[in-house]
């Protein structure tokens, strides 16, 4: 059953359908707020309250929104809530590769090259960084974007901004996160015929230069390698997001779900 049979079953009192989209969901709620609180214990607790609150909620889903879109928006709040609440505490770095995301139990391909292996373990390690780096407001909408994958449109709904609103600070996420990298991929100095390679390829991944512009940004990189390195770096960055591996979710906050939705099912009947 897709998203939206189950949620129209949930909605009719399934609570085998209720369970299931929830199941389905949880990992990637989890690492939603591993990437936006910085900390596993309160990206846990966004998860519980995220996935409860729209087990409680699911009757007044929308179907104009998709089920993902509802979702994010619900963990967006709980993130904010958290993040006003702990304003004051040491602001400190985790990475994903630790406790609860999974990364570090891979199993490495075999078919893979272990030196491009190693190094893509190093630049993950640093874009986990470069992201946390990112202010909040920045940094949700390349975690939307571009680690969940949602469309433009989609962050606005979740976010309420508009879609050039998203977009403008997606090319400066983009951006940032690809400067804080730039030593790992070694730097090349611009000469003053470069133009803004960087903004130009993220607008063109987003639609939003014109044929002429694209033509003339090709014919730079084709007889510029520093430029044509930059863009391949960004392609790089870009595509480590989208790979970006999906938290696995403790059985104690499973089973603190399964709970709760058990006794909102009963309270409700």
């Amino acid at each position: 059953m897709d998203d939206h049979a189950l949620l129209e079953a949930a909605r009719g009192g399934d609570r085998a359908a209720l369970e299931a989209f929830i199941e389905r969901h949880q990992a990637r709620v989890l690492r939603f707020g591993l990437k936006m609180c910085r900390d596993s214990e309160d990206a846990r607790d966004v998860a519980q309250d995220t996935l409860l609150a729209a087990a409680r909620s699911v009757a007044r889903f929308r179907e104009a929104s998709s089920p993902s879109t509802w979702l994010y928006t619900i963990a967006r709040s709980f993130c904010i809530k958290k993040r006003r609440r702990s304003r004051f505490a040491p602001d400190s770095l985790v990475s994903l590769d630790g406790e609860g995301a999974g990364a570090a139990r891979e199993v490495p391909d075999p078919r893979r090259d272990p030196a491009r292996e190693l190094d893509d373990r190093r630049l993950a390690a640093a874009l986990e960084e470069a992201i946390a780096a990112l202010e909040p407001r920045y940094r949700e909408i390349l975690v939307l974007r571009d680690v969940e994958g949602l469309a433009a449109t989609e962050v606005a709904e979740v976010t309420g901004l508009t879609v050039e609103a998203v977009k403008s600070r997606l090319h400066r996420a983009r951006v940032q996160v690809r400067e804080r990298l730039a030593p790992l991929f070694g730097r090349m100095p611009a000469t003053p015929t470069c133009p803004d390679v960087l903004g130009l390829f993220s607008r063109h991944l987003e639609d939003e230069i014109d044929p002429d512009t694209c033509v003339a940004m090709e014919r730079h990189l084709a007889a510029c390698p520093r430029c044509h390195g930059v863009c391949d770096s960004l392609k790089r960055v870009l595509s480590l997001c989208r790979s970006s591996t999906v938290a696995e979710v403790p059985s104690g906050l499973q089973e603190s779900v399964r709970a709760g939705i058990r006794a909102f099912l009963s309270g409700a009947g």
